[in-house]
C-alpha cells in the first residue's frame, strides 16, 4: 500500500493546514493549525505527532513545516484529488460537486490507477476549478 493511501482524511487535512501556514521564515503553530482545522490542540498535535513519524513533517520549539517528503506526498495527494475530480466532471458533475466526489475516493487511488486514468482523460493540464495537474511521473511524454 502506497503512503498516501496510509494516510488518514485528517491527517491529509493537516498537511495542507501546515502548507497553508507555514512561510519561509516561520513553521506553522499548533494553535493555528487546531483552528483551521476546527479541532482541539490535543487533536490536531495527534494528526501533526502522526505525520512526524512518517516523516511528513518535522516540529521544532512549537512549530511545523512538511519535509521534503511531506511535501511530495500532498503534491501526489493533489494530483490525485484533481484527476478524480476531471473523472467525475467527465460524467457530468457540475463544477461545485467534484470535489466533494472527488474527496470519497482521492485516498483510495492507487498512483497506477491515477496514471491510467490521466492517460484516459487525454492528460488533462488543470481540474475543473482551474488547479494544475502535475503531468504524469510514469508518461516519458509528460515528464
Amino acid at each position: 500500500m502506497e503512503l498516501l493511501q496510509r494516510l488518514s482524511r485528517r491527517q491529509v487535512d493537516s498537511l495542507q493546514a501546515v502548507r497553508r501556514l507555514e512561510s519561509p521564515s516561520r513553521g506553522a503553530a499548533l494553535g493555528e493549525v487546531a483552528d483551521l482545522l476546527k479541532v482541539r490542540a490535543p487533536s490536531a498535535l495527534e494528526h501533526l505527532s502522526a505525520l512526524e513519524g512518517l516523516g511528513l513533517v518535522v516540529r521544532h520549539r512549537g512549530k511545523t513545516r512538511l519535509t521534503p517528503r511531506g511535501d511530495a506526498c500532498l503534491a501526489e495527494y493533489h494530483r490525485h484529488h484533481r484527476v478524480a475530480e476531471r473523472l467525475f466532471a467527465g460524467i457530468g458533475f457540475p463544477p461545485q460537486e467534484t470535489c466533494r466526489a472527488a474527496r470519497e475516493i482521492d485516498l483510495a487511488l492507487d498512483h497506477e490507477t491515477v496514471e491510467r486514468l490521466c492517460h484516459g482523460e487525454g492528460h488533462p493540464a488543470t481540474c475543473p476549478h482551474g488547479d494544475p495537474i502535475p503531468p504524469c511521473g510514469t508518461d516519458p511524454e509528460h515528464r
